[in-house]
Formats: C-alpha cells, sequence, structure tokens
C-alpha cells in the first residue's frame, strides 16, 4: 500500500530541477538525506545506488553511525531499489533499534565517496513547482541579505524554534521553521525535547518532523489563493543561526557553526496583530467562509485566534475593514481522525450560508487531482494523510450540497466531551458505520466460505502508551450489541441512522421548549443502545480543559484559544486524542469500497442534522465581548 502513495504519470525518476539541467547525465536525481537528529546532507544518486551506498556517504561526511538504522521516503522503507525517490526528495535516516545482521554489509569508504560534498546553496527549494515562483524571489532575498551580513533573527514566542529571515533593508521577509526544531524534535531550542524524527509528536497523529510539508501541503492545497495562505516552500537551508543541542537533555553548544537543516520557509506577510487580539465583529463573511473551508478541507486540528493575522485595509471607503491570514499549518491532515480545533465554530460568520461563489469553488473541488498534486509536489507525504484529505474533502462537498452552513459542518467534525470519556463526532460515526458495512460484506462474502476461521474484524487504535487494551471488535459485535448512532448537535443523545425516518415523521409537539429538554420525539430513542463499547473502554481518558470548547467561550486557561503561549508544557498545550477510526489499515480496495459505503451514509446524517437544527433555536456562538 505504501507504494501507491508515490505513482505518477513521471515514474520514479522525475526530473523537475531546472537547476541541474545540463549538469547531471540521466537517470542522476539530487536528494537530501535527513538523520533522525536533523543532520542533512545533499548528495546525488545515480542508478547503481542503494540505500546501502546512501548511508555510507552519510556516515563519513556527517560522521554519524549508520549501524541499525533504515532509510526511509514517507511510508516506504528504502532497501535496493531507490527508483521511487523523486529529484530534490528528502530521505530519513532513522533507528530501527533491531539487532544488526550478519548480513550487514561492510560501510567501509571508497574513493568515491571520501570525495562527497554537499555544494548546496545556502538556500534551496526542494522541488520546483510553478507554485513556489514568488518563494524564489524571496529566496533571493534571503541569500543575498546573508551574505551582506544581515543576519536572521530567533522567533521567541511559540513551542518550536523559528526565525525571521531578512532582506538586505533589515526587513522581514520569511518565516522559517526547521523540522528538527519542532516540539519533542531533538534540537528544540525551547527544552521540549526527547523524541526523534519520524515518531508521533504534539499529537499522535502528526509526527515529530512532518509539520513542515504539511504547511507546504496547505499552501498547494489553496487554489487561487483562495483562503490567502501566505506562499510557502519546503527548503534545504544552512545557517550559524539554527539551533543544535547536545543530546537529549537540550545543551546547547557554546559555538556556533554553520549547519544545515530541512525546513519550511513561508513569506513573512506584514500585519497589524493576530485575531485573539481583535474582535470578530470586523472580520468579513467570505474570509472565514473561505479559511473554515480549508480547514474542513485539510482537516485542520489547530486553528486558534493565534494563528489568524489580521491587516488592516487602508484606502477611501476602507476604514475599519481588515483581512485575515491563516498560517501554522503544521498540524493538518493527521494521519487519523481525532478531534478538530475551528475556532470559528463560534463566531456567526459561521453560522451564515454558503455565497453562490462559494459553492461553486466547493463544487469544483476535486480531492482525486489534489491527491495526485500531492504525491507530485510532496512525494514523502503519507497515504494517511492523503485519505483524510480525500474523506473531508467529500464530507465538505455533500454537505454544502445539503445546504449546512460552515458552522454545522465544524460541528458535526467535532467531538463532544462529558466527563471521563471522549465519544466519536458524527464524521467518525459515519466512517465507523461504513467499516461495519464493509465487515458485514466481507464476513458474507464468498471468500468467508474457503475454510478459514480468521475474523473480518478492525482495530478502535488507542494510544498505547495510556491504555491496556486493544478494541476489536467484529461485524456482529457491532450489529448486536452496539449499532452506532449519529449526535443531534446539541449533546443530549445519539442515536442510530436506521432511526432516522422513523424520527421525521413523528411529530414536533416539542418545539420551542428549552434545549436541555430535548425533542418529545427523541426522547423513546435515547433508550436505545448507545456505543457503550467505545465509552466504556474509554473511562480512563484524559481531556484536560478540552470539553470546555462546546460552550461557546474561550477556557479560562487560555489552553486552547492560544496554544502558542510557552507557560505550559507541550503535552499541556495539545493533549492526547484517543482514535476512533484508521483509514490507513485499508487495501486500495477496500479503500474504494469504504468511500462508496461512506457517500451513501452520508445523506442520512445531513438530513438528521437539518432536522435537529430546523427545530432548535439559534446556538449562541460568541464570547459576551464579540459582536456581529
Amino acid at each position: 500500500m505504501a507504494v501507491a502513495v508515490f505513482k505518477s504519470p513521471l515514474g520514479g525518476e522525475y526530473h523537475g530541477s531546472k537547476r541541474m539541467e545540463g549538469k547531471q547525465p540521466a537517470g542522476r536525481r539530487r536528494v537530501f538525506v535527513q538523520t533522525d537528529t536533523g543532520c542533512v546532507l545533499g548528495m546525488e544518486l545515480d542508478r547503481s545506488d542503494n540505500a546501502h551506498t546512501v548511508k555510507r556517504r552519510l556516515q563519513i561526511a556527517l560522521n554519524v553511525s549508520t549501524d541499525e538504522s533504515s532509510l526511509t521516503f514517507g511510508d516506504m522503507v528504502l532497501k535496493n531499489d531507490l527508483s521511487a525517490v523523486r529529484n530534490d526528495s528528502p530521505l530519513l535516516l532513522t533507528r530501527n533499534y533491531l539487532h544488526r545482521s550478519s548480513s550487514t554489509p561492510c560501510l567501509s569508504p571508497t574513493g568515491r565517496d571520501i570525495q562527497q560534498r554537499d555544494q548546496s546553496r545556502p538556500i534551496e527549494i526542494l522541488g520546483q513547482s510553478n507554485s513556489f515562483a514568488k518563494m524564489k524571489q524571496v529566496v533571493t532575498e534571503s541569500i543575498k541579505a546573508i551574505k551582506n551580513g544581515v543576519d536572521p533573527l530567533p522567533v521567541h514566542s511559540g513551542l518550536g524554534g523559528a526565525y525571521y529571515f531578512r532582506n538586505s533593508r533589515g526587513q522581514s521577509v520569511a518565516i522559517v521553521k526547521p523540522t528538527d526544531e519542532e516540539p519533542f524534535a531533538p534540537n528544540n531550542p525551547k527544552g521540549f525535547v526527547g523524541k526523534a524524527l519520524g515518531q508521533p509528536g504534539l499529537k499522535r497523529s502528526v509526527r515529530v518532523g512532518e509539520t513542515g510539508f504539511r504547511e507546504v501541503a496547505a499552501y498547494l492545497l489553496d487554489h487561487d489563493h483562495f483562503a490567502n495562505v501566505p506562499p510557502t516552500a519546503l527548503v534545504k537551508i544552512t545557517h550559524s543561526i539554527f539551533n543544535v543541542n547536545d543530546g537529549v537533555n537540550g545543551n546547547k553548544p557554546h559555538k556556533k557553526k554553520q549547519v544545515s537543516k530541512i525546513a519550511s520557509f513561508q513569506q513573512f506577510i506584514p500585519h497589524d496583530f493576530d485575531a485573539s487580539d481583535h474582535g470578530t465583529s470586523s472580520f468579513p463573511v467570505s474570509s472565514v467562509h473561505r479559511i473554515g473551508i480549508l480547514d474542513i478541507r485539510i482537516f485542520n486540528t489547530d486553528r486558534h485566534a493565534g494563528n489568524l493575522l489580521v491587516r488592516k485595509l487602508d484606502g477611501v471607503g476602507r476604514f475599519g475593514q481588515v483581512e485575515l491570514i491563516p498560517i501554522d499549518h503544521g498540524l493538518c491532515l493527521p494521519e487519523t481522525l481525532e478531534d478538530p480545533y475551528f475556532e470559528w465554530i463560534h463566531w456567526p460568520q459561521a453560522s451564515i450560508p454558503f455565497s453562490d461563489d462559494e459553492l461553486d469553488y466547493i463544487e469544483k473541488l476535486n480531492p482525486g487531482k489534489d491527491c495526485d498534486m500531492l504525491r507530485m509536489q510532496l512525494p514523502m507525504i503519507r497515504v494517511a494523510c492523503l485519505r483524510v484529505l480525500v474523506l473531508c474533502t467529500i464530507f465538505l462537498k455533500e454537505a454544502a450540497i445539503h445546504g449546512l452552513c460552515l458552522a454545522e459542518i465544524g460541528e458535526m467534525m467535532s467531538r463532544e466531551f462529558r466527563p471521563g470519556e471522549e465519544e466519536p463526532s458524527e464524521l467518525e460515526l459515519v466512517c465507523i458505520e461504513a467499516r461495519r458495512l464493509i465487515a458485514e460484506r466481507e464476513a458474507f462474502s464468498p471468500r468467508g466460505d474457503l475454510g478459514d476461521d480468521q475474523e473480518f474484524q478492525f482495530d478502535l487504535d488507542c494510544d498505547e502508551t495510556q491504555y491496556d487494551f486493544t478494541a476489536k471488535l467484529t461485524a456482529d459485535d457491532y450489529m448486536i450489541r452496539s449499532p452506532f448512532q449519529f449526535g443531534i448537535g446539541s449533546g443530549s443523545g445519539r442515536f442510530p441512522l436506521s432511526k432516522l425516518e422513523e424520527s421525521i415523521e413523528e411529530d414536533e409537539e416539542s418545539e420551542g421548549e428549552e434545549e436541555q429538554e430535548g425533542f418529545a420525539a427523541l426522547r423513546t430513542l435515547e433508550k436505545l443502545p448507545t456505543i457503550s463499547k467505545l465509552s466504556m473502554s474509554l473511562k480512563s481518558t484524559t481531556l484536560g480543559d478540552k470539553n470546555q470548547k462546546l460552550s461557546g467561550t474561550k477556557p479560562e486557561n487560555g489552553c486552547l484559544s492560544n496554544r502558542s503561549s510557552g507557560h505550559r508544557s507541550a503535552n499541556e498545550q495539545l493533549p492526547a486524542s484517543t482514535t476512533f477510526v484508521e483509514l490507513a489499515d485499508m487495501t486500495e480496495e477496500e479503500w474504494t469500497l469504504f468511500l462508496e459505503k461512506f457517500q451513501e451514509l452520508l445523506n442520512p446524517a445531513f438530513a438528521k442534522r437539518k432536522y435537529v437544527t430546523l427545530g432548535q433555536r439559534q446556538r449562541q456562538r460568541l464570547g459576551t465581548s464579540c459582536q456581529f
């Protein structure tokens, strides 16, 4: 399944880099190999190279041990065949902690290996998409400033390492975030260390060192600059300003030296403040909608006010008008569905229906083409991330067709929290039901009569560091013991899809009563079985203050509204989240069938949401300081 990520019309030897045209023979590719501690080496590959030769050169050039290690490219572990590796691709050398095999070849140097040198420029863009044309100018300005002695400035806020790169006039033109200085990464400058690149990070569904290419993905997916994401590229960058720790304790060496790193390189956008410092009443409805549409597509798990920049628009007739610039997309496109965070859910702009232009934009979205584009531009992206993109884009398109507003869509994707437990969102419940239907179909398929006693099961994956159980339920368990049910939005109860038509036909005699009393038409349904197996298995889940998100106000400690604060630990900033739905464990055939079932189940889910919404009074989505 991992191989599917790298399928493309260009095959395995993509020569998109104009820099190398005329300078390297056919079949040669330039790649950037990164160790799990953050060291980076640029090298050229030819047809005769394999993982062993790459590791040998890395060992000599960087003086690092390559024993008991693997060379990886996204989901793929590279061995003899390197044909899947594209030009300008980043590779990762990870430790596998296995005993060395006696068949492992000796990594003795050769004359050619000794001559291997990294002759990279100070800043090199990984990939040569036309989308990066604007970034080339910013890169040129930054290189010129470095040569003129204008050094970058470190960014002191946030949990990870970031730097303002400037032009020759001393003006900030880009913000650079090295992958090895992310929270928990080996060279984090703010004390959040302890993990190697490639391990689960702040969120278990986003690995350490992989937020950079997600920043680029958000920019590439923002077609026609619809949501105003600043131009972003993945680069290999060399400078002495970067942080290098001495061991896992984060001790910083006193002497700075030139180090090369892989980093996200985003154009700096001058702005006046961020959304946490400004009342939301002046935010244009279209800007909120467009950012929300992007957040839904990429399943943004960290959209808070601190990563929405606000810029005042000057000029005649523009008094008080502003524009929004969304930044910090490193926690989008997770590998599994979890709990997203959309701060705009609480804003009244999100409850206004989509405009015709927005509906037209949504209608034209093509998740298949988006995946092909990301495979081309970011070939290291994982299958699971692409499947999340496909799933969320389909969900958005179908929701728009059914007339749901942005806030309703966001609520269906967000989880409800109750004391001591975490329940799946309505989106996750649709996915769980789709997987149950696939399991049921497989159980009764002809293949099930071949004498194999193996049951068709799937995992409800949980954080292995917190749970001592593996939640595996068969199709029969789901059908008999625990029918899947959908939330009604207000948190007063859940009920199965099979009861949808029945509940819609019941009278609405309780319409107009207080919300906490619920509908009379739903009271009988509350007695139906709930997802008890999920709830009981998650009693020990620690949720922190995230249940406050449903109240429509900011938590007092600011944990959710401003995760850039440096006063709490990284674990407190983003609590661990339970995984109810796995997407990467399906074969291509199962994935195709899953999408068919998923789309079939969306119609009753959206119909139920509209039915419930029409019977309720308008929900207050803003804090007391905001008016609209």
